[in-house]
């Protein structure tokens, strides 16, 4: 019998962690919550070394915590973090998305970060070098030595990938990941290169894209998914492994590409993975390793309010493949996984279906993640593991977000 709008929308008979309230996805101060409790706290990937290929280049990164960063190596070689902001007049430092500070620019330069608004200048490692007529308006009451621009904490690890934290008392990345990015030690071990990278924007919240690289139940999906994998061998035999922090593992399989039309088995594998097999880690808040040997892709979420989402895909090669390598995993890689290959569109269009049907939260119904099946491969503990962490960090439970002493203030 189909329900009225108070059973559509109460709160289903199971365990609290098996569900979450909607508002979860839709709520304004609940995102703005996230920024401070999560994002602004948490180790992010924001490129890949391979990004910065020489000293002095940079790419601008748009932090999920609200921050604008530029990413630079210097001289020197070691990568650097700082607020893409002028310390004079709070102007934005660079615009591009990318390039090189080596040569000069219109506004000044070389080998220097220039303010277009009144040409202060800053090195690749932060310090202020000039400022125009500086003992003329200043005399002595401002120093070049007190105005360097505001770095944040940056490490270089797992694979080559750049992160990034806010919070000055962090702890290291290392103990942070809880040891969830072990089982890819061998798979990371060799120098990688990005060659390929994409961005999506999708009207959903980051939340969504999460819990949809968080289980597999949703290979349904898929038709590559449902013929390469769900009706092979193993398949039902994969398991989801959590760690501390909110951080999830599923244990690999062998793919049968030739089964779909189209395709064919992959003689190329990559390192510790042998070819044809499939490894998955997800690392809270919203990155996802992928390797499909004998490719890498990485989706890393850039939420840019409740209901608005940047998704950003790279794709990994190894530094030393040759030519036919590189072009063996490019060809899998799209053909996969690619703007226009047979996974990513779908997955998108299940994220862009939830944000559009949840988007009036007053007539979402109750979010189930309520599948339990002996952490195998259909079973939604990725999920409940992902808002243990999340209400933990938010001091909220996901199922009961606004109880009734918050209901009052709102």
């Amino acid at each position: 019998m189909a329900r009225d709008h108070n059973q559509w929308t109460g709160k289903p008979d199971l365990a609290s962690n098996q569900f979450v309230d909607p508002r979860v996805y839709t709520d304004e101060s609940i995102f703005r919550e996230e920024q401070k409790n999560i994002f602004d706290k948490c180790w992010l990937i924001a490129c890949h070394e391979s990004e910065l290929a020489a000293p002095l280049d940079y790419r601008t990164y748009q932090h999920p915590g609200g921050h604008n960063l530029i990413i630079i190596r210097d001289e020197d070689n070691k990568i650097h973090a700082f607020n893409n902001i002028c310390p004079h007049r709070g102007n934005l430092l660079i615009y591009d998305a990318a390039g090189s500070i080596k040569s000069p620019s219109p506004a000044g330069g070389p080998k220097r970060i220039t303010c277009i608004f009144h040409a202060w200048s800053f090195d690749a490692q932060g310090n202020c070098v000039d400022i125009p007529r500086e003992k003329d308006g200043y005399q002595d009451r401002v120093k070049r030595c007190d105005y360097s621009l505001r770095e944040f904490r940056t490490e270089v690890g797992y694979g080559g990938f750049v992160w990034v934290n806010i919070d000055d008392n962090a702890d290291p990345l290392a103990q942070t990941l809880n040891g969830a990015l072990d089982p890819l030690e061998e798979m990371l071990s060799e120098p990688l290169e990005i060659f390929h990278y994409n961005r999506a924007v999708v009207d959903g919240n980051f939340k969504m894209w999460h819990d949809t690289n968080s289980e597999l139940y949703h290979d349904y999906l898929h038709y590559h998914n449902r013929v390469t994998g769900m009706l092979q061998p193993g398949y039902f035999d994969r398991e989801f492994r959590t760690f501390k922090g909110g951080h999830a593992q599923v244990t690999d399989m062998v793919l049968k590409y030739d089964a779909m039309k189209g395709h064919k088995a992959q003689s190329l594998g990559w390192p510790g993975l042998g070819p044809n097999r499939w490894a998955l880690v997800d690392i809270f808040p919203g990155i996802t390793f992928n390797i499909r040997s004998p490719v890498m892709r990485i989706d890393t979420v850039i939420p840019i309010g409740p209901n608005k989402l940047f998704i950003e895909y790279r794709g990994l090669g190894l530094k030393s493949d040759t030519p036919e390598e590189r072009a063996a995993r490019v060809q899998h890689h799209n053909s996969i996984w690619g703007p226009f290959g047979r996974n990513v569109p779908e997955d998108l269009m299940g994220t862009f279906g939830q944000g559009r049907a949840l988007a009036d939260p007053t007539e979402a119904p109750m979010i189930l993640h309520a599948r339990v099946e002996n952490n195998k491969i259909h079973d939604e503990v990725g999920m409940r593991h992902f808002y243990e962490e999340w209400g933990h960090r938010m001091g909220r439970s996901a199922s009961n977000p606004f109880p009734p002493a918050d209901q009052s203030a709102r």
